[in-house]
């Protein structure tokens, strides 16, 4: 996002709608090809980097502060997960020809709430134009104290497995904006789709889980996929009890009327909680430290040694699926 020529389209651009976000003097207004940040002292940086895409991601006709939103936050969430805080970001935003000063303006409102919220400035970027759908990309850092990282490999049998929030509501959600029309109140259908359309990372629990969790990793394909994957990292095995996953009011209403969208609940995407194993001695702590943070957990599950996350049903069954979580491929 460097500026070249005062008086070309893409330098106006810059300096109307995302020079006021760069704030940091390493960003130097966004005037030069890199910008610069000092780590603090004695910690490591945390790097990232997560694309949103228009039709993939999100609706084209969402309202742009909420997808300029989404676009960081899905990232924040990564964050959060390896017990990191958010520094800054880089943005890379393309642009179809028609996008106009509106979208715009409400897209760099959205950024620059987000910013000041999370405490994480902007620092440099790009834009193209394209001619397909819009497509943002954010690359963010953070910091943890040296060597403190939370990674997905770490879990060990007898650890216990928390959750954060509830799991399942961007996923239902999703399928409200599609059209699906249960039998909701208006308060439980906003927040479904409030869920999907708008992620609540939880950063605020990033120090919790720095300071107990063994591994540790965003939810955002789907409860079962993810942390299938913790699991392969870990070289470990899991009994997660199905029933003790947490659910939202809303979501346990659309269950009570059509159980079989359980298994959407248990596989969709686009929770952005945090899963998460705690060494048995910590668990209470852990809770503790979480309820201060005002981020509800839930325990869920047992790490046993060997292969494979099993999700148990009420019967005491393994649960199947036809798809473990979201992929793009």
């Amino acid at each position: 996002m460097a500026t070249r020529d005062d008086s070309s389209p893409e330098d106006r651009l810059i300096a109307r709608f995302f020079a006021p976000i760069a704030i940091h003097p390493g960003a130097l207004g966004l005037s030069d090809d890199a910008a610069f940040i000092k780590p603090p002292t004695g910690c490591d940086l945390v790097l990232t980097a997560d694309a949103i895409v228009g039709g993939v991601h999100f609706f084209t006709d969402d309202a742009a502060p909420s997808v300029a939103g989404k676009a960081l936050r899905v990232n924040l969430s990564d964050l959060a997960a390896k017990g990191a805080r958010p520094l800054g970001f880089l943005l890379s935003l393309a642009l179809p020809k028609d996008t106009g000063d509106d979208w715009l303006t409400g897209f760099a409102e959205g950024l620059r709430s987000d910013a000041v919220l999370f405490g994480c400035p902007l620092f440099g970027g790009d834009t193209v134009r394209i001619s397909g759908p819009i497509a943002i990309s954010i690359a963010m850092f953070g910091s943890v104290p040296e060597g403190s990282m939370v990674r997905r490999a770490g879990a060990k049998p007898g650890d216990r497995v928390f959750v954060s929030g509830s799991i399942g509501d961007a996923a239902l959600g999703l399928d409200l904006r599609k059209g699906v029309a249960w039998k909701l109140s208006e308060p439980q259908r906003q927040h479904l789709m409030s869920r999907y359309l708008l992620p609540q990372p939880r950063n605020a629990l990033a120090e919790a889980v720095r300071m107990h969790a063994s591994s540790a990793m965003d939810v955002s394909d789907g409860l079962v996929g993810d942390f299938a994957k913790l699991c392969r990292a870990s070289g470990v095995a899991a009994d997660i009890e199905a029933e003790k996953v947490p659910r939202s009011n809303a979501a346990k209403a659309v269950l009570a009327a059509e159980p079989a969208m359980g298994e959407t609940a248990l596989t969709g995407g686009d929770d952005y909680e945090i899963i998460c194993t705690v060494p048995a001695a910590k668990a209470e702590s852990f809770r503790a430290t979480a309820q201060a943070a005002r981020v509800a957990v839930t325990e869920i599950g047992e790490i046993k040694a060997g292969e494979g996350a099993r999700f148990i049903g009420p019967d005491g069954k393994p649960l199947t699926f036809k798809r473990a979580s979201f992929s793009h491929f």
